[in-house]
């Protein structure tokens, strides 16, 4: 007796596989197993009346629709846990698909002791992987270093690694980061920070963090308090954040939506780019106002009335970003 195969694929419009079928006509759940891990059973889509029907299954063993398995092409059906899982993957597969075409930088090393020679900092950051140049800055008339210089590797995943934490070089701590000169002027900064809407009140940040360092490392968790169905998620590394900016991720069998958490000083610019009142937020001892040029005047006027009391001294130009407490010319007295 010849041996039956039957046609499976894992979704319906994929192309087969031959899976051999027993002497008496079964097919056993660990042949499809076998080729589809994580199978669990297998449905068919029924000619007639043109839905989904499942295969019965006993003990292990799939038993034959109506006798025969005829010519149909059997899908491979996978448990919901085992699925989420599996979407889980391919989006963190496509994040490193984002990321995999990214070229290194020269990176700034800040605070470094006037003893350090380019030498010293080769020794150093090979540690971390290939170092293709390194230099420190030096004044051109004496000679003396200016206490920085600059470094650059041939991974990105050495960089990444290396801008993430701090450095003692020759007993003194030191920044690496990149230079401000990288980011274009026309686009804004881009943040390690991205926000996860949707949350549900059984996540902690313990299993936020679990979660999203199969991405990259995490350095920080917020989750407001009280609760607001949301959380802030900071990365080392901004293109980990961005990449996964506008992915619906599963967490807890839960679909989050993941978008950027735009920088503070973003907003600020926003606010006072809107030429109209802002707010006044007192906070303790503190004040932040948020006005446009234009209302300046008829700002103060009724301020005087309400929120200062006891202004001392007015500033000849409204300068472009609010504070706290004082602002150039005039102080704010406490509240």
């Amino acid at each position: 007796m010849s041996e039956l195969y039957i046609r499976v694929a894992e979704e319906e419009n994929e192309e087969p596989m031959e899976i051999p079928s027993e002497d008496d006509g079964t097919v056993l759940l660990s042949s499809v197993a076998a080729q589809f891990p994580g199978a669990c059973g297998l449905r068919y889509r029924n000619p007639e009346s043109q839905c989904m029907r499942g295969v019965r299954l006993v003990e292990g063993v799939l038993h034959a629709p109506e006798s025969d398995w005829g010519n149909l092409v059997y899908v491979v059906s996978y448990p919901k846990d085992n699925k989420r899982k599996m979407d889980e993957i391919d989006a963190a597969s496509a994040v490193k698909i984002k990321r995999g075409f990214q070229k290194t930088s020269d990176l700034i090393v800040l605070g470094l002791p006037w003893k350090t020679t380019e030498q010293d900092l080769k020794d150093y950051f090979s540690t971390f992987g290939e170092v293709i140049m390194v230099q420190v800055k030096r004044d051109a008339k004496t000679g003396n270093s200016k206490g920085f210089g600059f470094v650059r590797f041939t991974d990105y995943e050495t960089q990444t690694k290396v801008i993430a934490q701090r450095h003692m070089i020759d007993g003194r701590w030191c920044d690496c980061k990149l230079p401000n000169s990288k980011a274009c002027p026309d686009e804004p900064m881009r943040s390690r920070k991205i926000f996860v809407g949707r949350c549900t009140e059984d996540m902690t940040t313990d299993d936020l963090r679990k979660y999203f360092m199969q991405y990259g490392e995490v350095t920080d968790v917020f989750i407001p308090k009280p609760f607001r169905a949301f959380a802030f998620v900071t990365f080392a590394d901004d293109q980990v954040a961005q990449a996964l900016c506008g992915e619906d991720l599963i967490i807890k069998g839960v679909s989050v939506h993941i978008s950027n958490a735009e920088p503070k000083h973003n907003n600020s610019r926003q606010m006072m780019d809107r030429g109209r009142f802002g707010a006044v937020h007192g906070h303790g001892r503190s004040l932040t106002l948020n006005v446009g040029r234009q209302n300046l005047n008829s700002f103060i006027l009724e301020s005087k009335r309400t929120f200062l009391p006891k202004v001392k001294k007015f500033p000849s130009s409204f300068p472009e970003i609010p504070c706290s407490r004082e602002w150039d010319g005039y102080e704010v007295s406490d509240l």
